[in-house]
């Protein structure tokens, strides 16, 4: 069972997308930061007119981007040296690396900045980074580590364990993990509904996604979404065991997003009614997907064409279709920033 404390999040959560929705009816706007998995570089695209403003060096093969909820820093893992980027958003320059223990994954921030989480997959642990400090602050062992996720709070962090089929949860003042969520099978991307009681995990060789009881601690039904295509074809960015790469819930909660690499589409699960109740064709090779804080569009990075897919979300079509940089994969949304001084 998860600790009560668990419950806080719900209000911690719900006060960040609050916070943002007042920021964006301000007028504010966002940028949608995109990393390239194959190259040396994020593309900055802003959500107001869809188009490129930017390109940032991070490094060759980037894997993760996460940035911190008032959009002033972007963090970057690079696979090729083993690092974490701290970049200032404003000038889209490099102003922290820090050397990590071995091969990084998908990174997650605390609201605040001051930690970034980040999987270490060839070296069966998770290291917590202390920004201002740029340093390892604790390394915790998890086996087969992918995908770390932060839900709005500054003391607790999720991260993945592929091997060990569960998610564990870390309190990052205690520095180690105080809950291990079981996931039904192989964790690949997973979310976490807006009161925290239920967990929706992609895994491996399924085409759907696993729901799992948070507070009861347990996986409670596997819903398989029909593909139109019988088979998978030859994936050049992906393994052969993954058929749902991304998804993703509305701010509001009421629909889970689900990418196809089946159908090179987005299906969509209605919450409340349990069903899947419609689906959009992206580019090929549908991988991560975020909505913009209003919830009126989604963003899906295609891998095989190098492109993002911009959906509305109310009509459910797709708008317009970003070019990128080489196989986009890991996105993340955070305010547009206004110029600033270098990291204090």
């Amino acid at each position: 069972m998860l600790p009560s404390k668990s419950y806080v999040f719900a209000g911690i959560f719900l006060s960040c997308i609050l916070a943002l929705g007042a920021e964006h009816s301000a007028p504010q706007n966002f940028k949608l930061y995109v990393g390239n998995s194959r190259g040396d570089d994020i593309t900055v695209i802003d959500t107001a007119s869809w188009k490129v403003t930017g390109n940032i060096q991070a490094g060759e093969r980037v894997h993760g981007v996460c940035v911190q909820a008032d959009g002033k820093r972007l963090f970057a893992t690079v696979e090729s040296d083993h690092t974490l980027r701290i970049i200032d958003t404003a000038s889209q320059q490099t102003i922290g690396t820090v050397k990590v223990s071995g091969k990084p994954n998908q990174c997650a921030s605390t609201p605040d900045g001051k930690y970034v989480a980040v999987p270490i997959r060839d070296g069966a642990s998770v290291d917590i980074i202390d920004v201002e400090q740029q340093k390892i602050a604790k390394n915790l062992p998890i086996k087969e580590p992918h995908n770390a996720l932060n839900t709005g709070s500054n003391r607790y962090m999720y991260v993945s364990s592929m091997e060990s089929h569960e998610v564990g949860l870390i309190d990052l003042e205690k520095m180690d993990f105080i809950a291990h969520i079981p996931t039904g099978g192989r964790p690949r991307p997973y979310v976490i509904s807006p009161d925290r009681k239920t967990m929706y995990v992609a895994l491996a060789e399924l085409h759907g996604f696993e729901i799992v009881d948070i507070p009861g601690n347990k996986a409670v039904e596997r819903v398989e979404i029909p593909s139109e295509h019988a088979t998978l074809r030859k994936l050049a960015y992906e393994t052969q065991d993954t058929k749902t790469h991304g998804l993703a819930l509305t701010p509001d909660g009421r629909e889970l997003w689900v990418s196809s690499l089946m159908d090179d589409a987005m299906y969509i699960y209605d919450v409340k009614q349990e069903k899947v109740v419609a689906h959009v064709s992206t580019g090929e090779g549908p991988n991560w997907i975020v909505f913009t804080p209003d919830g009126k569009y989604a963003c899906i990075s295609n891998t095989d064409t190098d492109d993002v897919s911009i959906i509305d979300v109310k009509t459910r079509r797709e708008v317009t279709r970003v070019k990128v940089g080489k196989v986009p994969k890991r996105l993340a949304i955070g305010v547009a920033p206004a110029m600033r001084g270098k990291l204090r």
